[in-house]
């Protein structure tokens, strides 16, 4: 779709990231898709405390879980990027043969979203604006409303804190923990801070966002 189509479609800044936010989190199916794998090797490694059992069949399960996406010709974008997470924490946790490594890359992860979210709102450069930018067709000009600017400053905070409640709940755990109590709970929490945390962030933003209408302003013709 062309930015020209796109202004159209989305005629206010709040539209536009409504729309692109949806597309971020990939919908029920996308969450829930990202969900399993962890649930399956957490399950497993309980029942079983085999680490190679437990790898192997999250692993099946995510490659399955491609395959139908594949089948039925839809994307497969989510799929992938929880694969690859997957794959990761199963290098890591086999390296060591501890299966909590399994729930580092997570971890991780989030600790690196959390700090370029952070250091975005600093420079008052906030993440989210970018999504603006993807719709007009000027990544920056956003940047040049300071209204645009507070909003989505507040999108970012809003985007970032499940982020940091997953690092300040699960890097304790990690570090601290041992044995099937560290496993069980880093599995719980990864599950209970995974889609429901981000359904609830997503939930705010999006109130945030039924409050206003600021309009989409087109960049400029040189």
């Amino acid at each position: 779709m062309s930015a020209e189509a796109q202004e159209v479609a989305h005629d206010t800044v709040e539209a536009a990231v409504r729309a692109q936010l949806a597309k971020a989190f990939g919908g029920v199916r996308g969450i829930i898709e990202a969900a399993v794998p962890t649930i399956a090797f957490t399950v497993c490694w309980l029942v079983t405390e085999e680490l190679k059992t437990s790898l192997i069949v999250s692993i099946a399960l995510a490659v399955l879980l491609l395959v139908a996406r594949v089948v039925q010709r839809s994307t497969p974008q989510f799929v992938i990027n929880s694969l690859i997470g997957i794959a990761i924490g199963a290098f890591f946790a086999s390296r060591t043969g501890d299966a909590k490594d399994y729930f580092l890359p997570g971890i991780l992860w989030n600790a690196g979203y959390m700090v370029g979210m952070l250091v975005s709102i600093v420079a008052r450069w906030p993440v989210v604006g970018f999504l603006i930018g993807s719709v007009t067709g000027d990544p920056t000009a956003w940047h040049k409303d300071p209204g645009i600017v507070r909003l989505c400053t507040r999108l970012t905070w809003l985007l970032m804190l499940p982020c940091a409640v997953r690092v300040a709940v699960q890097g304790p755990v990690y570090l601290f923990g041992g044995g099937d109590e560290a496993v069980a709970a880093l599995g719980l929490a990864k599950i209970i801070m995974g889609w429901p945390l981000q359904v609830a962030a997503l939930a705010a933003m999006l109130w945030v966002l039924g409050r206003g209408r600021t309009p989409i302003k087109p960049p400029a013709a040189a």
